[in-house]
């Protein structure tokens, strides 16, 4: 059943989208004079922040600790609370009345458009529901139009959501990556102000374009993380049962394991293999070394020393990459301190272990210790850990098909994502389009 699952997924073809921008323009444009921009129709307007737009951030703030929130009250919102565009006020804290009425000048509202101006500078959320009062920590700003005739806050949302905005931060960090956008560097940044009809075409349309996207983004993750799924129960089921459907089965005697081929058999971690772990830390790293260098993490850095040289499989000994972070390799290499190899490995093919323990190790793992999250794992539990032994020769079989289909799934999942970057990169250059005027949008567009 599980192969002629991810057969079926193996077999999907998806074409190459041709997203195109709607063919829609106004009869002259003008030069803005500023290069994020460029030219916008002849009728609109441009003009700066400073000049439109009510812009606050609190001062102070910055590092507020666990003993200055409390259970209820008033939501204070911060940097990490920014999610697709809105606020997810599920991760807020509170603060006491007291901390929200002492600047009454950011107690937010809805429609309010907020902005960080410190860590990741940029993000952007709509306030289009407020669940209570709420108020802003130091690393955002608060922005409403000084005056309703001026531009709807929905169309000023798109317009630091697109494009125009991230180039504006950039042609402002002088070559060097801006830490803090600065409130009088954010009210000189230019944009174009069509009439406030228009304004409401325009966000109505992206509103309901952006929403076509991002449904259609979400759908392909979710086929990915399928695809994800799939390929590792296959991978577990031949790492454990085989490829052979009707051999005869014997019970492992471990419980994730379960049945096993009555001629394969279990043998603890420790007599199939070498185990060490490093001797330099994270901060040995040298940016384009010679050698790869294994840390705690997904990313391999790279290091000018090695220390072994040769076919190993290394995982993370502690911190967040505890069961989740495995690397085969074969070569020249250095490797942290907290991270272990495996090496030198006897009556078992080291491709074939990879395979093992990166689909397996985790089942132990979270049997062996009954938290949710392992910080760290001793070398008593890896030389005890049961492998599942076949035959030499049925691990090469095993390998010719375990190689053949994560190959074939990588290749897809990559189509997949790159199918992604095109929707996002559509996304944003119809954003651009639209808020220039490029794109002229008209009632029956919507």
């Amino acid at each position: 059943m599980r192969s002629l699952v991810i057969s079926k997924l193996l077999m999907m073809r998806f074409k190459r989208c041709r997203w195109r921008l709607p063919v829609n323009n106004y009869d002259n444009y003008k030069s803005t004079g500023h290069h994020w921009i460029g030219d916008i129709p002849s009728c609109w307007d441009c003009n700066r922040v400073g000049r439109t737009t009510y812009v606050k951030g609190r001062i102070g703030w910055k590092n507020l600790r666990a003993e200055d929130f409390t259970d209820n009250g008033p939501y204070l919102v911060t940097g990490t609370d920014f999610d697709s565009g809105k606020i997810n006020w599920s991760k807020s804290h509170h603060v006491d009345d007291e901390r929200y009425d002492e600047d009454p000048f950011i107690q937010l509202e809805k429609q309010d458009v907020l902005i960080t101006k410190d860590g990741t500078i940029g993000k952007i959320a709509y306030l289009d529901d407020i669940p209570d009062r709420a108020t802003l920590n130091s690393g955002i700003f608060v922005t409403r139009p000084l005056s309703n005739d001026l531009y709807t806050q929905r169309y000023f949302f798109w317009i630091v959501s697109s494009p125009l905005f991230d180039e504006f931060v950039r042609y402002n960090s002088s070559g060097s990556t801006i830490l803090h956008l600065y409130q009088n560097v954010f009210e000189r940044f230019f944009f174009p102000i069509p009439s406030i009809e228009e304004q409401k075409l325009i966000s109505r349309y992206l509103d309901k374009k952006t929403s076509q996207i991002d449904s259609l983004v979400e759908k392909i993750q979710k086929k990915i993380e399928l695809l994800k799924e799939q390929r590792t129960s296959l991978i577990n089921h031949y790492v454990t049962k085989g490829l052979d459907l009707n051999v005869e089965m014997k019970d492992s005697g471990v419980e994730w394991i379960g049945e096993i081929p009555k001629h394969w058999t279990i043998v603890r971690l420790r007599f199939l293999c070498d185990i060490k772990t490093g001797g330099k830390d994270t901060q040995d790293n040298v940016e384009n070394g010679s050698y790869p260098f294994f840390v705690r993490s997904p990313n391999i850095e790279r290091i000018n020393s090695f220390s072994f040289d040769g076919e190993a499989v290394l995982t993370s000994g502690d911190g967040a990459g505890v069961g989740k972070i495995f690397h085969y390799y074969v070569g020249k290499f250095d490797y942290h301190q907290r991270v272990y190899k495996f090496s030198n490995f006897k009556d078992i093919m080291g491709k074939y272990f990879y395979w093992f323990l990166k689909e397996n190790f985790q089942y132990e793992i979270l049997r062996w210790n009954a938290k949710s999250t392992v910080d760290s794992v001793r070398l008593p539990f890896l030389q005890n850990f049961p492998m599942v032994l076949p035959p030499i020769e049925e691990q090469e079989n095993l390998l010719l098909k375990i190689d053949s289909i994560d190959d074939r799934v990588e290749k897809l999942i990559q189509r997949l994502m790159n199918k992604i970057e095109i929707l996002k990169e559509y996304r944003q250059s119809l954003i651009s389009s639209v808020v220039t005027g490029k794109v002229r949008i008209t009632e029956d567009m919507i």
